[in-house]
């Protein structure tokens, strides 16, 4: 066997240290009426855009950023305005992880399993799918 095709053949490890681990971002579980009054496709391109950043950034670096910079804040389920959650939420999640989808401080919600974030809901207009507070 060729040192190229070896070198395909490995498997990668993951780091177990906090500064090597990387966010994958997934789409499974999210909920469509989160998204679809969006009016603006500039949006989507902000959002990737922010998504990228975050993947870059880290698992290490979103947890030492401002909640309204690349960093997070928790949201009690019980706040949110759907009633219907997707099957990853089950009784015992009381809280979703909130990020920032874009510059202007929209949120995109989920939940975190290892270092997969699972997007739930994205807010494309203020107040669709929480009450925010000053």
């Amino acid at each position: 066997m060729s040192k190229k095709l070896k070198k395909q053949e490995e498997v990668i490890k993951i780091s177990k240290k906090p500064e090597d681990r990387y966010p994958v971002f997934c789409f499974k579980y999210l909920e469509a009426y989160s998204y679809n009054k969006c009016a603006d496709p500039s949006f989507f391109i902000e959002f990737l855009e922010r998504l990228k950043k975050l993947a870059g950034l880290g698992w290490n670096g979103i947890n030492t950023s401002n909640r309204h910079s690349y960093g997070t804040e928790k949201i009690p389920i019980a706040q949110l305005k759907p009633t219907k959650f997707p099957s990853i939420i089950t009784e015992d999640v009381k809280e979703l992880t909130v990020f920032r989808a874009t510059g202007n401080n929209l949120p995109f919600l989920g939940i975190r399993i290892n270092d997969t974030f699972q997007v739930i809901f994205i807010e494309t207009k203020f107040g669709d799918i929480y009450d925010h507070k000053n």
